[in-house]
């Protein structure tokens, strides 16, 4: 008697796994009352070099202008370095440092320190990792944007407009690579 009752909780114990396993992904987003955590993949049909090199030395060609400053991508670059920029330049000898390079390990990780956009009149500190794996062929990008400190009204209206538009970044940057264009219509 006791084994048949064993066996039938450990089937209910597999069965609950095998449930749980296959369940459909999880948001891309984790929210928090104290900030929030953006997760995004893609998969990108050319190789590892060639995709962080266009994230980091063509940034100005693949990212959406209306998401700078200036309106400008061509005004962005990045300083693949520790202590390195990533920033944009405006009229009038003006400039914002967007996000700030602490870590870099060409051609796999590069990863930031700061506040993206609106975010950067909040108190709020963020860390962005890049991180590039794949062969010859394909290429798995990885983003992950975390965020946490205090913006007024919360993380809940903020955290999904933040991961939206890495997402289309992410889209943008996707194309650029595998076409030369980081549009369907350009």
């Amino acid at each position: 008697m006791f084994g048949a009752a064993m066996m039938r909780l450990c089937s209910l114990g597999i069965l609950a796994l095998v449930m749980l396993c296959s369940a459909p992904a999880q948001s891309a987003t984790e929210i928090a009352p104290n900030g929030f955590l953006v997760k995004l993949d893609v998969t990108i049909n050319a190789p590892s070099a060639k995709v962080y090199d266009a994230l980091v030395g063509q940034i100005g060609s693949w990212w959406n202008p209306e998401h700078t400053y200036s309106h400008d991508a061509k005004n962005l670059s990045i300083d693949p370095r520790p202590e390195g920029c990533f920033c944009e330049r405006l009229p009038n000898g003006g400039g914002i440092e967007h996000l700030r390079v602490v870590y870099v390990a060409p051609p796999q990780v590069i990863r930031f320190s700061g506040a993206l956009g609106p975010l950067q009149s909040s108190g709020v500190v963020g860390s962005m990792t890049w991180k590039v794996t794949g062969g010859p062929d394909n290429t798995r990008l990885d983003l992950l944007y975390s965020v946490g400190g205090f913006i007024p009204g919360g993380f809940e209206k903020m955290a999904p407009a933040v991961e939206s538009m890495l997402r289309e970044q992410l889209d943008r940057l996707k194309l650029f690579v595998e076409t030369g264009k980081p549009t369907k219509t350009e």
